[in-house]
């Protein structure tokens, strides 16, 4: 019988990506058909089918526009309640991302989507291109606003990490699940208690769904396996020091896992930040200049390359075994890439 992973009661949401793509499909059908598809469902890159009421909906000579309300959960996220409108156009080379309103635009490098670019991530260009797909579509302009969105933005990162103007377009799952430090840290402990319960010799924290599923790909662990640990490699790595298992491994993106290796336990952007002056003293003397003016992590990683990344895994190892202690746990600690591949490991 396969157990499965404990839940919160807590009430996931949707991101702005998954609200984006379903008012993508919606102005589409619209703009083909003269009707707006409401409710109107997506599918999700994990399989959920979710449906959204739409909010807003407009039709003009040649486009047509829908607008849905961000909903968030339980989740304390300066999105929840903003809408989120995409607006459709006839286009004539391929599907082109514009911002509107309240979307902002990239201007540092570092950032997974160009400079000079909408703040449009991958994930969500992907959804919404397949949805237009879907429909028959080829050449489409997709303008996504966000009313309000540049004040919203001013609450974020987004300011410091280059993108001006509003709001990012996120989500690589669609889902937003609560943010809530207790219920999260209790599940990941839950979460534990179910791999010893069922005789597990191996549990794997991860970051996010990429590093989970590379993590998980690679060592072929059952689902129970796997541990949401999120940004609380404290919350997962303490209880295990008392509850132990025979072996754990870390994994996450880069700028995580730098994280771990300067010693922070939370890896939240709001609580805990990349040190660049820490990672300029981890390269060559020809390269910390240009280290201590880089905008991103993951810009410093293009600079210096993959062996970074490795330097960076022995380091996380380090700060994963000093908070376990003499605890007899077999260790090993992953860095993975955006797209999922795994660019350090240290065993």
């Amino acid at each position: 019988m396969r157990l499965e992973k404990p839940q919160t009661t807590l009430r996931r949401g949707w991101t702005t990506g998954a609200c984006a793509t379903a008012a993508t499909k919606a102005a589409y059908a619209a703009l083909l058909s003269g009707e707006f598809p409401d409710p109107v469902t997506i599918r999700l890159p994990k399989g959920e089918e979710p449906a959204f009421a739409l909010a807003l909906t407009e039709k003009g000579d040649g486009w047509a526009l829908a607008g849905i309300i961000k909903d968030a959960g339980d989740d304390p996220d300066v999105t929840h309640g903003c809408m989120v409108i995409a607006k459709v156009s006839h286009g004539t080379s391929g599907i082109r991302f514009l911002a509107g309103e309240g979307v902002g635009m990239v201007t540092k490098p570092g950032l997974p989507i160009g400079v000079g670019e909408p703040a449009i991530n991958p994930m969500p260009r992907q959804m919404m291109a397949e949805v237009i797909a879907a429909l028959g579509g080829r050449n489409v302009d997709i303008e996504i606003s966000i009313p309000d969105g540049a004040a919203i933005a001013e609450k974020t990162w987004n300011p410091r990490l280059g993108i001006v103007g509003g709001l990012s377009i996120l989500g690589t799952t669609g889902i937003v699940n609560p943010f809530s430090c207790a219920a999260w840290i209790a599940s990941i402990h839950r979460g534990i208690d179910v791999a010893r319960a069922a005789g597990l010799p191996h549990v794997a924290g991860c970051t996010g769904s990429t590093s989970e599923d590379a993590v998980r790909a690679h060592y072929g662990l059952p689902l129970e396996a796997m541990l949401d640990m999120g940004d609380f490699a404290g919350g997962l790595l303490k209880y295990l020091k008392l509850h132990p298992l025979s072996r754990v491994t870390i994994g996450g993106g880069f700028g995580k896992m730098v994280k771990l290796a300067q010693g922070h336990m939370d890896l939240h952007s709001g609580r805990s930040q990349v040190d660049f002056q820490w990672l300029a003293q981890r390269v060559e003397a020809s390269q910390r200049e240009a280290v201590l003016k880089a905008n991103t992590a993951l810009e410093v990683l293009e600079m210096v390359g993959p062996e970074l990344a490795q330097k960076i895994a022995i380091e996380a190892l380090a700060s994963v075994r000093a908070i376990l202690g003499d605890n007899a746990i077999a260790t090993d600690v992953m860095v993975i890439d955006r797209a999922g591949k795994i660019i350090g490991h240290a065993v």
